[in-house]
């Protein structure tokens, strides 16, 4: 009993100086934000400074070459509302993929999957060359919709649905509802736990910055 708890203590210690060094680059960023260059440079580290400043991020969205302010707020609608998007376009066709089980569906599978095995940077100049093509240079529609399908977040919703009980899909067709109301009303509300992790996913990974620079 007493080793087993010992193991549980070192396990939570363990955890707890893994989670102190990835969140120390976050408090550097932190610290150095208010702080003044001299304070950054000074040759004794101080953990908490002794004199907080502003005078950096005033320097900052007061920069007009920057612009901080629009690119922050540009950022924040392109992550949620490719978020929001993927999410809703992954799960729709991963449940038809897993629902409707014939010939086709195993094809259009098959080409999901494939371009799973493509580097990024493959994709690179032609997604820069559609996006300019339909004039979508330094908008937000170059920045979204290019990368609303995802691959991996379609095939991850195909194989949630594959193991979803088909009793309660049954049930509602039973009582008149079709594929587009069985989805929404039956099949998402139980959907939390991969469209949270979908989304985060989605939320903090790279989209395609030279495709629609605003």
């Amino acid at each position: 009993m007493r080793s087993s708890r010992g193991v549980v203590v070192a396990r939570y210690v363990l955890l707890t100086v893994l989670a102190a060094l990835f969140l120390l680059p976050f408090y550097v960023l932190l610290r150095n934000a208010f702080s003044t260059p001299q304070q950054m440079a000074a040759a004794q580290w101080q953990w908490i400074p002794d004199n907080h400043s502003l005078d950096n991020l005033r320097a900052l969205f007061a920069n007009d070459s920057v612009r901080m302010g629009r690119s922050v707020v540009n950022s924040a609608v392109v992550a949620v509302v490719r978020t929001v998007a993927t999410v809703a376009v992954s799960a729709m066709a991963g449940y038809g993929l897993a629902r409707i089980e014939n010939r086709l569906s195993k094809i259009i599978l098959g080409m999901t999957l494939l371009t799973l095995m493509v580097p990024a940077a493959v994709t690179f100049i032609p997604s820069f060359v559609m996006v300019s093509s339909l004039g979508w240079i330094s908008t937000l529609r170059g920045l979204i919709i290019p990368v609303l399908f995802s691959a991996f977040a379609t095939f991850l919703f195909r194989q949630y649905f594959l193991g979803f009980p088909k009793e309660l899909e049954e049930a509602a067709f039973i009582d008149g509802a079709g594929y587009w109301r069985t989805f929404w009303r039956i099949v998402m509300p139980n959907t939390f736990g991969i469209c949270a992790a979908i989304g985060a996913i989605t939320f903090i990974g790279p989209g395609t910055p030279s495709c629609g620079r605003c």
